[in-house]
């Protein structure tokens, strides 16, 4: 299974843990959840939801008679979460190994923090925290050897990509000092380098 096909999988799981769910709210809260660069088409969610009705992890409430005689349209199936699919949850967020610290996977999984163990979620985060770093070293690496062979916007690009990691990896930080004291997370985190009241 893809990196992406888990992502999908773990948001669809989740969000039908909260509730049942017909394909056009899925596909609204996955995208929401996914983040502003990418879209969820249909040709993405529903052969995915027809594999996981095979598997046995979602099932479909049929639409009812009564809602196509009121609204005049089809009525549209409910998706429900069964108990194989409410494991499936719980096995993939408890999964702390590279795959949950990638680009593609962590905001997913992160949304749905609240039902993972804190050992599990701090794994994850120090992992992440692990992966930037790495990817910070190299970003600086690559500034210090080709900056003067750069023009001035590749240059101001690649600072850019490092000091959104810094930030990032700042971020890290708070959340699992947070996770490591047990605190509940605040409403808002303040911004790094800024005062707290």
């Amino acid at each position: 299974m893809t990196k992406r096909g888990d992502s999908l999988e773990l948001a669809v799981l989740g969000l039908l843990r909260e509730s049942p769910m017909h394909g056009y709210q899925l596909r609204k809260r996955v995208t929401t959840l996914l983040g502003w660069g990418r879209v969820l088409s249909y040709g993405s969610l529903y052969p995915r939801l027809k594999q996981m009705l095979r598997d046995g992890l979602i099932a479909e409430q049929p639409p009812g008679a009564d809602e196509e005689l009121v609204t005049g349209r089809r009525g549209r199936i409910v998706y429900t979460l069964t108990p194989q699919g409410s494991e499936r949850f719980a096995q993939i967020l408890s999964a702390t190994g590279p795959s949950a610290w990638d680009d593609d996977t962590f905001g997913v999984r992160f949304a749905f923090f609240a039902a993972a163990t804190t050992e599990a979620r701090i794994r994850i985060l120090e992992g992440r925290r692990s992966r930037l770093e790495e990817r910070l070293d190299g970003v600086r690496a690559a500034l210090a050897r080709s900056r003067e062979r750069l023009d001035s916007y590749t240059l101001e690009l690649q600072r850019h990509q490092a000091e959104s990691v810094e930030r990032e990896v700042g971020w890290l930080n708070q959340l699992i000092a947070s996770e490591r004291t047990s605190q509940e997370l605040p409403r808002s985190l303040p911004p790094q380098g800024s005062a707290q009241e």
